[in-house]
């Protein structure tokens, strides 16, 4: 019987013709036959972790002892729950283990734990997860450090791809003439490489072994274009259900389609949100909001077509890709295409903050409200004092909060109670953004407690009455709205 394309480059499963070692196939297999201590795979969707686990262990002739769970599976992850109340386990290999309920990864660290103080030579349990998986474990079980072994596995080496490619033209007795060109588009990954094979030999008519060596003459845009088509299908949706959040604000700040953008552009296939947010600066008022307040978390949650490509962990707020052809879509997604698909005009924005509030403490119910309405409700990026604590300690006060008022926020919302004028702060942020009155980036809100006359400098400039004696809630929301649309017809001006 002729060897088959689909047995020689997979596009799920283990590969048989194709297997390649990656570089930590030598740790892994001493780690593995060692007794009783627990082992934490992670690292990068597609680049092999749990086949070479799978082969690892074939090769210690271990596999008749070995069982594979996976923490997508609800019979599995029932099976995991009495882990801990069993003895001579063999290997128990937890696959996607980041999935699990963090209470199940509190059991299974203690579990491990046992298991490496008792050096059982019967029980082992290997956990293979995305980036930073052992870093979750050893949040729920301090004491693990040092009693389990946590191997990293990075993007795989061109030379590597290389020798799987050259595996599977050996097993179809083809050459591929573009074959550096799918070791450059797979960036490491097997799975990219197997599918971007898989499909060259498609567009060529290569099903199964030829009789005779069989040079193909390709190109990897024609292949690129079928992949991509295809792909497109599955996975337009998911990116789009992402990028919008819950409720596409089209002149908002647009967190979740920035924090895709950045996943797709990251070298290291998975985001820190916390260390891209150091380098965003910009976006740390939108974008921190929504992985602060557990928005993001809920968002994927509720979306179980998203969850198969996308992870978050709560713990170490690392965000991540699921399934590598997602990765490999959203890569090649035409950005400013996507962005007018999606909803929203761009996706660039100049300043730091698009509103700053200023208002006296006395004033703080009406500046909460309306913080919370613009970046919970329309998703912008809002300057207000209490929620940058954390950023100004230790910081020249008057350093930092200057620049915000005179130039980082697109406006400056001003709260004129009757007590604006009499404290020293709000007189500081005044004197920062007055002359950003003749910029027309300043919008007064007057207060109906405050003196007659008071303000009377500002009123040649639009603003809005808040009066004390009416509901809060409903003015807040309409004001919210205003300036939501305010910045919306900037932003199609500025375009």
């Amino acid at each position: 019987m002729k060897t088959k394309l689909e047995d020689v480059f997979k596009r799920s499963g283990i590969p048989t013709y194709t297997f390649v070692q990656p570089i930590e196939y030598n740790k892994l297999y001493v780690a593995l036959r060692t007794a009783g201590r627990g082992l934490v795979i992670e690292g990068p969707s597609g680049i092999g972790k749990t086949t070479c686990v799978l082969k690892v262990i074939e090769h210690l002739g271990l596999d008749q002892k070995a069982l594979k769970l996976s923490g997508r599976k609800p019979d599995d992850i029932e099976f995991v729950k009495h882990l801990p109340s069993m003895s001579s386990i063999g290997i128990v290999l937890i696959d996607d283990f980041h999935r699990l309920p963090d209470g199940l990864k509190a059991n299974i660290a203690d579990f491990m734990k046992t298991l490496a103080d008792e050096e059982k030579e019967d029980s082992k349990v290997v956990a293979v997860g995305i980036n930073k998986a052992g870093d979750s474990l050893i949040k729920f079980s301090a004491d693990l450090t040092g009693r389990i072994d946590t191997i990293h596995f990075e993007a795989n080496p061109d030379e590597k791809i290389e020798e799987l490619i050259g595996k599977g033209e050996q097993a179809l007795r083809i050459t591929i003439n573009i074959k550096g060109d799918i070791v450059k588009e797979s960036r490491g990954s097997f799975h990219i490489a197997q599918m971007l094979c898989h499909e060259t030999c498609l567009d060529k008519g290569i099903f199964e072994a030829a009789e005779t060596e069989n040079a193909l003459h390709s190109s990897i845009e024609v292949v690129k274009s079928k992949v991509l088509d295809d792909l497109s299908t599955t996975f337009f949706s998911r990116a789009k259900a992402f990028a919008t959040g819950p409720k596409l604000r089209r002149d908002g700040r647009a967190p979740y389609f920035h924090l895709l953008y950045w996943l797709a552009t990251e070298h290291e296939w998975a985001l820190q949100t916390e260390d891209v947010l150091t380098k965003h600066r910009d976006h740390r008022g939108s974008v921190g909001q929504i992985v602060d307040k557990g928005y993001l978390i809920d968002h994927i949650a509720k979306h179980p077509e998203i969850q198969e490509v996308i992870h978050f962990d709560a713990n170490t707020h690392v965000l991540s890709i699921e399934d590598p052809k997602f990765l490999y879509y959203i890569r090649n997604i035409l950005w400013s295409k996507f962005c007018q698909q999606v909803g929203y005009p761009a996706f660039e924005f100049p300043s730091r903050y698009d509103i700053a509030l200023s208002f006296a403490g006395t004033d703080r119910d009406f500046a909460m409200r309306l913080f919370e309405e613009l970046t919970d409700e329309y998703e912008l990026s809002v300057f207000y004092d209490e929620n940058e604590q954390h950023r100004i300690l230790a910081h020249n006060i008057e350093d930092y909060l200057g620049p915000i008022y005179s130039s980082e926020a697109k406006y400056v919302v001003a709260l004129l109670g009757p007590d604006y004028p009499k404290r020293i702060w709000t007189k500081f942020e005044s004197d920062q953004f007055k002359k950003r009155f003749g910029e027309n980036c300043v919008i007064p809100i007057w207060f109906s407690t405050s003196p007659p006359g008071m303000f009377d400098e500002t009123i040649r400039y639009g603003g809005f009455k808040f009066d004390r004696e009416l509901d809060t809630e409903d003015q807040v929301k309409k004001l919210a709205e205003l300036l939501y649309k305010k910045l919306g017809e900037e932003k199609t001006v500025s375009e």
